[in-house]
């Protein structure tokens, strides 16, 4: 109060200083990661500073193809297009554009482990989506990369790897030989199974078909909470270390929705933006009973599936009568086509 006048000054606040007060003050976000572990779908590096630190860190081919499209990576793009030339002598069984690839992937996620306190996730080329020995040699060539490039990512690092029979037969062999591996594009309780009787460190149950994210207004008539809380159920039962990280999520409800039903859960920026802007104290009750259509899914014996190639093709055209493998083909035809364009980016850069 002014000691002249007896007015109260009021102290203007830059926009800087109250941005920073808000950061200070719990958010909804804070609540969530005191329910669940956190982590950050994204290869941008200023999230997980800004929202971090985070658990975990996912990526995949979209994720890139997306992040490569803003003009700041630019000199990060033509660094990685010259590594993989002077590397291609060293990795030649592959070609420069998709070496350049796996690098751009490695050099963006040096930018989040800063902020992580697990591991980050690379995935796999969903071109050896149906090939078990392609699928394992990428994996050791990105581990192979990551120690090259970054020495301190190595042992950080968790392979993505589709759900299929073979791709599943590949995180076996990989686990077998100390390379962490998550088992994504998942929509069946089948895939959950042979996941954990393969020693799969993580399943990425996908909680809405891919199609969500890329197709204006389209919406999945059969998202996967069920399946994402049975599979939870299922391995406390059978006794496996497997960790449940639901992914492909479109909103704070889904993700409330999810607490007590799963390990960890990733999430987009906007979502995560989302959370950061609510205040602490708004996170509702999540209501975590087991349903009529969870439990028989948790109670099912899959032996039959997890050791024979044939029962678990079966099983996954039989799912929600091939609803399901068409959720899993759609979502590799999805990385397939990002990969195309990740490719051509190079190719362009290569012939300039």
């Amino acid at each position: 109060m002014s000691r002249h006048t007896g007015k109260v000054k009021y102290r203007k606040v830059s926009s800087s200083t109250l941005y920073h007060c808000l950061l200070i003050m719990a958010s909804l976000l804070d609540d969530v990661r005191s329910r669940i572990t956190v982590d950050c779908d994204t290869l941008d590096s200023s999230v997980a500073q800004s929202l971090g630190p985070f658990v975990d860190c996912t990526s995949n081919q979209a994720i890139l193809a997306a992040e490569l499209s803003n003009p700041r990576h630019d000199h990060l793009i033509t660094k990685s297009i010259q590594q993989a030339k002077e590397l291609h002598q060293t990795f030649n069984d592959v070609s420069i554009p998709e070496l350049a690839t796996d690098i751009m992937t490695i050099n963006l996620h040096a930018g989040t482990i800063p902020h992580l306190t697990g591991r980050i996730h690379i995935q796999t080329d969903p071109y050896h989506s149906y090939s078990t020995a392609k699928t394992v040699s990428h994996a050791q060539r990105i581990i192979r990369l990551a120690a090259h490039l970054h020495p301190s990512l190595k042992d950080r690092i968790c392979i993505k790897i589709p759900s299929t029979w073979e791709g599943l037969l590949a995180c076996q062999h990989l686990e077998t030989t100390g390379i962490r591996t998550l088992a994504t594009t998942l929509f069946t309780i089948e895939q959950a199974a042979l996941a954990a009787h393969v020693k799969c460190t993580y399943i990425a149950p996908y909680v809405n078909d891919l199609k969500v994210h890329f197709i204006k207004d389209y919406l999945d008539p059969d998202p996967g909470f069920d399946l994402t809380h049975a599979a939870k159920l299922y391995f406390s039962r059978i006794g496996a270390d497997t960790k449940v990280m639901p992914a492909s999520l479109t909103s704070v409800d889904e993700i409330i929705r999810l607490i007590g039903k799963a390990d960890h859960i990733t999430i987009a920026p906007h979502l995560l933006r989302e959370l950061a802007a609510k205040p602490a104290g708004s996170l509702p009750t999540p209501e975590v009973k087991v349903s009529a259509e969870v439990q028989p899914l948790a109670d099912g014996e899959y032996c039959s599936v997890v050791q024979d190639e044939i029962a678990f093709r079966m099983a996954m055209t039989r799912s929600k009568e091939g609803r399901n493998e068409k959720k899993l083909v759609d979502a590799i035809n999805i990385f397939c086509e990002a990969q195309d364009r990740l490719v051509a980016k190079v190719e362009k850069r290569l012939h300039a």
